[in-house]
């Protein structure tokens, strides 16, 4: 009974969030994505990783570790997803980056902060930010077939995982009438993410459920998989473990449909994706954490 609590209290603000943003929309409410997508992605999630990181308590050699076993992560997903769409006959550029790469902004980043604290917090930013750069790189090149690798340079979030870790590392901290202003316009990010994404999944129109709905199981146990594996190669210690297992493994991002939107991918497929994922996230997410805690 203690265990379900603890998972209850973890999972229920998450999915009651993005359950607020789905009816906000369905009952007739205005809510400009673009202009909330730009707000968090340019100011409140880069002022959350980089107060997470410098507040973090974790040892900067252990991060580093948590950083190269996402990278491997990643890259054991990306060759097991290219012979998955190539035997089942999928199309590359639609499936392989949405099932590579899962929803470690709005759903892993609270998921963490809720179950493992301020310390989850600091280690599941490092995650997120090295599944942002092979998203924003590798990722487009998928879906576009070409792109510039330096564009990734210009996103906010890589600055503030980069000036964020030197702070950890050196020990410094800001003012802390900058650091109360940073925390302050950080602690946006969550709700606002988490209200962006019941709302995104509210307009998606999405086809092929039966796809979608297999697709979805295969991407959480081969990333769940990938991701234990690798955590305990690196010898992960907890929280850091559960953290790395616990962002792998979300499901689909929004971001992964408007992509494919933009670069002319098969954008309804991946809202089935985006759809399906989330909502098997709603079984898979409380069964993982019930494992991990």
């Amino acid at each position: 009974m203690d265990l379900t609590l603890t998972v209850l209290t973890v999972v229920a603000p998450v999915f009651l969030l993005a359950a607020v943003g789905f009816v906000w929309v369905r009952a007739g409410f205005e809510y400009r994505v673009e202009f909330v997508t730009r707000l968090s992605m340019t100011l409140s999630v880069p002022c959350l990783i980089f107060v997470a990181l410098m507040r973090t308590e974790a040892d900067p050699g252990a991060l580093v570790r948590v950083s190269l076993a996402a990278l491997v992560s990643y890259a054991v997903l990306a060759a097991v997803f290219a012979i998955v769409v190539a035997v089942a006959g999928l199309d590359r550029r639609t499936y392989l980056s949405p099932l590579i790469f899962g929803n470690t902004g709005n759903i892993g980043l609270p998921v963490a902060l809720f179950a493992f604290g301020e310390t989850g917090l600091g280690i599941a930013v490092v995650v997120f930010a090295v599944m942002a750069v092979l998203s924003f790189t590798f990722g487009i090149w998928w879906v576009a077939g070409g792109g510039s690798p330096w564009r990734v340079l210009r996103e906010p979030m890589v600055g503030a995982t980069v000036l964020g870790a030197l702070f950890m590392s050196q020990g410094w901290r800001t003012p802390d009438w900058l650091t109360n202003t940073l925390e302050l316009a950080g602690q946006m990010a969550i709700p606002l993410m988490l209200i962006t994404l019941g709302v995104a999944v509210a307009r998606l129109h999405p086809r092929g459920y039966a796809r979608a709905a297999v697709l979805s199981l295969l991407k959480v146990a081969i990333c769940t998989a990938v991701a234990w594996a690798t955590g305990r190669w690196f010898g992960l210690d907890e929280p850091a473990f559960a953290v790395l297992v616990l962002q792998v493994a979300t499901p689909v991002a929004v971001t992964s449909y408007l992509i494919a939107e933009k670069y002319r991918a098969d954008a309804e497929a991946v809202a089935g994706l985006v759809v399906g994922s989330t909502l098997t996230a709603v079984v898979t997410i409380p069964l993982t954490l019930a494992f991990l805690l």
